[in-house]
Order: C-alpha cells, then sequence, then structure tokens
C-alpha cells in the first residue's frame, strides 16, 4: 500500500463527509471549552478518518481534535485534524481542509491537506516530493519582498504577539498581503502561489503536516523561533527566497 495515495484518498473520503454540511443553514455549531466552533461535520470527518485507518493499522496510535489519542504502538502516530478551518466553513467560505500526518518514530514521514470545496488535494512523503492534485509542485523562486504575496490566518492575532512595530515592518515590506488564513495559507506557498505565510497560535492537528508538504515542495517552514517543529505554537512557511529575510524581521528588533 502506498502511504501518500491511501492518505489521500482517506482524506478525500473525509472531505465529501463535510460537503454534506457545507453551506447548509440547518447546520448545529457548537461552541467547546476553548470558544472554537465544531460541527458534525468535523465529528464525522474524524470518526470516519479514524474508521479508515483501524482497518488497515490497528495498533497505530491516532490523535485527532475531537476525539484525542489512542492506540497502543507509539512508533507510528496518524495526526487528524478532520476539518481545519471550521470558522470559515461556518461562514460557508471554502478555504477549509482535511488535515493529516503520519509519524513515525517521532518524525513526520507523509503529510496531507484537502480542500474540499476547492477540489484541491497536495500531499507529501518525505524524500518523495510535493504533488498538488497528483502533479508535482513547487514553491515560488521570487527574492524581492515587494513582488510577493504574505497571506496570516488572523492579522490581529499576529499583531499582538509580535507587536505592531515589527507587524507594520514585515507586512508593510510585501508587495501583497490577505488574510487566507488556516491551512490554505500554507498550501498557498507550497504550490508557489504566496510566498510567506505567518500563522499565530497553532495546535499540533494545525501544524503537523504542514512542514513535510512545505519542505518536500523546496520552501522553509519554522516557528517564530526559527525551530522546525510540529507541536503548533506560531508558525511560518516561507518560499526560499525570501526565507531568511522574513525570519530575521521575525526575531530581530524591530
Amino acid at each position: 500500500m502506498d502511504t501518500r495515495l491511501f492518505m489521500e484518498d482517506i482524506a478525500r473520503g473525509a472531505g465529501d463527509i463535510t460537503l454534506k454540511y457545507f453551506r447548509n443553514p440547518d447546520l448545529e455549531i457548537i461552541t467547546k471549552g476553548d470558544d472554537s466552533p465544531v460541527t458534525r461535520a468535523d465529528r464525522e470527518s474524524e470518526e470516519y478518518l479514524r474508521k479508515r485507518i483501524r482497518e488497515h493499522f490497528p495498533n497505530d496510535v491516532i490523535l485527532g481534535e475531537e476525539y484525542g489519542e489512542e492506540g497502543s504502538d507509539p512508533s507510528r502516530r496518524w495526526i487528524l485534524d478532520p476539518l481545519d478551518g471550521t470558522k470559515s466553513f461556518v461562514h460557508g467560505v471554502p478555504i477549509y481542509g482535511v488535515l493529516i500526518a503520519l509519524e513515525q518514530n517521532g518524525e513526520v514521514t507523509h503529510g496531507i491537506v484537502h480542500l474540499p470545496a476547492l477540489k484541491e488535494t497536495v500531499s507529501a512523503g518525505f524524500g518523495e516530493g510535493c504533488y498538488l492534485n497528483g502533479r508535482r509542485t513547487y514553491t515560488s523562486d521570487k527574492t524581492d519582498l515587494s513582488e510577493c504575496l504574505i497571506c496570516t490566518t488572523s492579522p490581529s492575532r499576529l499583531e499582538d504577539l509580535i507587536g505592531r512595530s515589527k507587524y507594520d515592518k514585515i507586512t508593510r515590506s510585501f508587495g501583497l498581503y490577505r488574510g487566507w488564513g488556516d491551512c490554505w495559507g500554507h498550501i498557498l506557498v507550497a504550490t508557489g502561489r504566496a510566498e510567506a505565510m505567518l500563522d499565530a497560535r497553532m495546535a499540533i492537528w494545525d501544524a503537523a503536516p504542514l512542514g513535510v508538504i512545505v519542505s518536500e515542495a523546496g520552501g522553509k517552514y519554522f516557528d517564530f523561533t526559527g525551530q522546525q517543529r510540529i507541536e503548533g505554537g506560531h508558525l511560518a512557511s516561507c518560499a526560499p527566497g525570501i526565507a531568511d529575510e522574513v525570519y530575521n524581521m521575525l526575531v530581530g528588533n524591530a
């Protein structure tokens, strides 16, 4: 079984479940303890993913946003976000995704982001490259920030985190700044349609598949201190030609 293709298959299956509820005016929205929304689409998507994984890998650990962690073999862990961008989803905005990562012996080896409403699937395996709908994809080769596009999920959250002076310096250095957020912003970087994505306050299931996707596309992926990690936090994806410049602005004294 080809791992990347298996992950693509189950991500599309989960995505089909979310589409049953997308732009449904009768969809019930529940607010969780952290004030984030959850819907039947989130929960049914994760139930489906867990079922499909268990059919083939009954002992693997599965960690998901909605149903926690279980499994007996810690050497292999599946990390699931069944519906990343729920706030966009409930507003009828199509930039939401199904995220799956496979971690083996402590390293993420495969990552999938499937965007059901956009009919885009981006997948990567370590040493295998990055693919958009089955075709190899790469980051942008631009090096002049004035010609580049930067994205962020929440401008206000980013500004609160890094301070107004640094926020202005970074965002005004780019030729175009847009709030195309959640997994979509990172996918734009991995597929060469944006050059940078700055994402404040991510959980492990938001972050886990993105590092291998961006790296296999030729980009750079790091937290706001320059480390590569999957645990979440505050993360940046960048095209290689501008990554050092963005990092220096993030960690420097504005």
